[in-house]
This record gives C-alpha cells, sequence and structure tokens, in this order.
C-alpha cells in the first residue's frame, strides 16, 4: 500500500483492494486516531520539484481514498500531522484545496501544538491556501493552538506580514452575523502569555503590524 501511495497508482490501490478487502478497514478502526494512512503518505512526498504529470497522479489517488475512506483526512500520523498539514508542508496546493473540497473541516484538525492547518498556511504565508480556507471554513479564525495562538498571533510571530494582512483583511471585510463582535474577539485575543497581536508588535518593535493593527475598526486594547 505504501508503494502505491508513494507512486499516486490507483491501479495499484485496486489490486491490493481486491487481495484484501479489509486492508482500508484494519486502518480506519475508531481507536486508530493517531495512523499512517495512504492519504498521509501520499500527502507526504514532496512535490515542490515534481512534474506536473505526477502531481495529477497524487491528487487522482489521494481523491480516491477520500471517497473511500473520507476518516482518513481527520487522522494524525504518528508525527502529528493530517493530511492536510502534510500536504501544506510538502508543496501540495492542489491537493490541499482538494481536500478542503471534499471535507471542509479538514481545515480545523489541531495536529502537533494544537497547530490547525490554518495556523500552518499563516506561519509559511501562503495568503492564496487562506483566503480559501476561510472561503470554505470562516469558522476556522476562532481556532487557538496549544499556546492560544489564533492564526494572526501565528503571523505576527513568524514575520509573515502579507499572511496578517490577509487575515486581518478578511476579518474586516466579513459580514456574517456577529462580525463586529468576531473581529474584536480576535483582534483582542490573548495567546498563553498575555499578549495579544498589537501587544506582540509593540515587543518585536514592528510598525507594520502596530498600524495595521490600529486601523481595525474595533477599538484594540494594549493595557
Amino acid at each position: 500500500m505504501e508503494e502505491a501511495a508513494l507512486s499516486g497508482d490507483i491501479e495499484s490501490l485496486y489490486t491490493l483492494i481486491e487481495k484484501d478487502p479489509g486492508i482500508l478497514n484494519d486502518l480506519d478502526e475508531e481507536r486508530l486516531s493517531i495512523v499512517k494512512t495512504p492519504l498521509h503518505i501520499a500527502a507526504s512526498v514532496d512535490v515542490r520539484t515534481t512534474p506536473d504529470e505526477q502531481k495529477l497522479k497524487y491528487l487522482y489517488f489521494a481523491s480516491e481514498i477520500m471517497v473511500l475512506k473520507p476518516s482518513f483526512a481527520l487522522k494524525l500520523n504518528p508525527q502529528g500531522f493530517s493530511p492536510l498539514h502534510l500536504a501544506l508542508q510538502n508543496g501540495h496546493g492542489k491537493l490541499a484545496r482538494r481536500l478542503v473540497d471534499m471535507n471542509k473541516e479538514v481545515v480545523r484538525v489541531k495536529g502537533r501544538e494544537g497547530d490547525t492547518p490554518l495556523h500552518l498556511a499563516s506561519q509559511k504565508g501562503e495568503c492564496d491556501l487562506l483566503a480559501y480556507f476561510l472561503s470554505a471554513c470562516p469558522d476556522s479564525i476562532e481556532d487557538v493552538n496549544a499556546r492560544d495562538e489564533t492564526a494572526l498571533h501565528v503571523a505576527v510571530r513568524c514575520q509573515q506580514f502579507d499572511a496578517l494582512r490577509m487575515l486581518v483583511g478578511w476579518l474586516k471585510g466579513n459580514t456574517r452575523k456577529g462580525a463586529d463582535s468576531l473581529e474584536w474577539s480576535i483582534l483582542n485575543w490573548r495567546d498563553v502569555a498575555g499578549n495579544t497581536i498589537l501587544h506582540l508588535s509593540v515587543i518585536n518593535h514592528n510598525i507594520q503590524v502596530y498600524t495595521l493593527a490600529r486601523s481595525c475598526r474595533p477599538r484594540m486594547s494594549i493595557s
């Protein structure tokens, strides 16, 4: 199975299933919330220098697995990552979008250190994917990691100003019911050390972050 996943070979996948119809069920037992599945393996291949044709094979293979076993997308591997975390780490932009299209809840899966894929996209400055994730799963903006950091905290900590600007812009442009309250809550959210993004901008002497944060419609707290 690992060989089929590493090559994105759907024919080999079904050959294995024919020989052992329960091969995927064995990985899908309820007690196995942490397990290395074929979906993890396909998403783990670094495709940043891979030809487009091979990238599509991984995309099709992953889509096939998602149809057969949707629950695999919500599981963590032994290293603490979901398939979407791995796709982000390895340049699988199309695969990341496909996973979200098939199940928007994958955006909210908490992996190692409590980071969701939204946190990871913020850390890496993947602005297009941040926008895609938030469009599919707006509630993910409220998720915090083990440090009580929002995706905005992560953007500030990792000096990803474009990602922060995108996230703040999304909050300001949000027209859903309770948007003002949500914007105030997120912008004034304190991490485990008691810092809002405004505090972090002052600590790090980052005038860009400070100016951007202060431009938001709810008045931010500096106390």
